[in-house]
């Protein structure tokens, strides 16, 4: 006899609250948490398995269990957040729901977004339960974040050829993630900075004397996080051509080079095609677009600012230079490799779902 497992509480809608969950699941801009619930209720009061309804969305059978039972215990209520002890929730539902739906979709007079303040004058509601609110559907009003999408007609192909070398390069091959870091600082603070003391952080002052720029070039080797580095006054492509150089002799010959690079002119430059050329083992692959992200070298650099230039003090370039090569020299001496997880598919379906949230937001 097949089992049917725990029989479940019968889950019965009045019409009010299937109209009231039907709004909040198919709000343009819901919160997520909120249009999700909502949704878990609909399919289950529609007669689906908890089995089914996971199945359905994409989430674990527990959590379709927690909002049925929660909804059945409190109703509408029950949606919002977790109950708490001690004295009842003063808070309704449609007051949350107030909350949210103008935190997404307005701002306040003569402010480009809300704080909880505001929000708490606005909704006669504490700032407090504001706060809480805001906490438990994952809004955060005063961060922002910037992103710009690429317009290279090849993005697809070049996600997936750059992807690919990542996850599974090739034989008797080298792939290595280049760029330059142009125009670093050498930078001396106006005024020696105060030690770090116990409750106090080191203090320094906020203006400096420029003594001039130099260019970290850098090749990382994505296998095992090694590096191949120069520095150059400039970054043209007479210079580009000695760093591809450099490459040639620091890798094994019997080994083909597959170099990863962004489309700044001077990787395209005749020079550098003449160069490459006659040096065959050398296979050019180039990042999409504003697609620096895909670049593993970028997160090394990321590392070298926080490690050195962040708070560097140079009196002169020579110096500057001088520390960047000992910087490389000690990440050389315990390399770290940076493990590249998301396949191709993954990264293309959560742009796809970055444009769909950018064209609802637009209608």
């Amino acid at each position: 006899m097949a089992k049917t497992g725990r029989p479940k509480s019968e889950l019965v809608l009045t019409d009010e609250e299937r109209e009231q969950l039907t709004r909040w699941a198919r709000r343009r801009k819901s919160s997520q948490a909120l249009a999700l619930r909502s949704t878990i209720v609909l399919e289950c009061a529609a007669g689906a398995s908890n089995t089914e309804v996971a199945t359905r969305l994409g989430v674990s059978r527990p959590t379709v269990g927690k909002w049925r039972s929660r909804f059945i215990e409190h109703r509408l209520d029950g949606l919002v957040d977790d109950p708490r002890p001690g004295r009842p929730a003063t808070v309704a539902a449609e007051q949350v729901e107030d909350v949210v739906v103008a935190t997404l979709e307005s701002t306040p007079q003569n402010a480009t977004h809300w704080s909880r303040a505001k929000m708490a004058e606005r909704t006669g509601l504490s700032k407090s339960t504001i706060g809480r609110i805001w906490k438990a559907f994952g809004l955060k009003p005063h961060r922002t974040d910037g992103f710009k999408l690429s317009n290279d007609p090849l993005f697809v192909e070049k996600v997936y050829d750059i992807v690919g070398l990542y996850l599974n390069p090739p034989e008797s091959a080298v792939v290595l993630s280049v760029d330059e870091k142009s125009q670093v600082q050498a930078l001396a603070r106006s005024q020696p900075a105060f030690p770090m003391m116990p409750g106090m952080p080191e203090k320094r002052t906020h203006d400096y004397v420029r003594h001039g720029t130099t260019s970290l070039f850098a090749a990382m080797n994505v296998e095992d996080g090694t590096v191949i580095a120069s520095t150059h006054r400039r970054h043209r492509a007479v210079e580009f051509k000695k760093f591809l150089a450099k490459i040639d002799q620091n890798v094994p010959e019997h080994l083909d080079i597959h170099v990863i690079c962004d489309n700044y002119g001077t990787h395209k430059h005749p020079t550098i095609a003449t160069w490459l050329g006659k040096h065959p083992r050398f296979h050019m692959h180039f990042t999409p677009t504003y697609s620096s992200w895909i670049n593993q070298v970028e997160r090394l650099f990321a590392e070298i600012t926080r490690d050195l230039l962040q708070r560097s003090d140079h009196r002169s370039v020579h110096a500057l230079e001088a520390d960047l090569r000992s910087w490389i020299a000690a990440w050389n001496a315990k390399p770290r490799p940076f493990i590249w997880t998301k396949t191709a598919d993954e990264i293309l379906e959560s742009i796809g779902r970055l444009l769909q949230r950018i064209n609802g937001a637009g209608h």
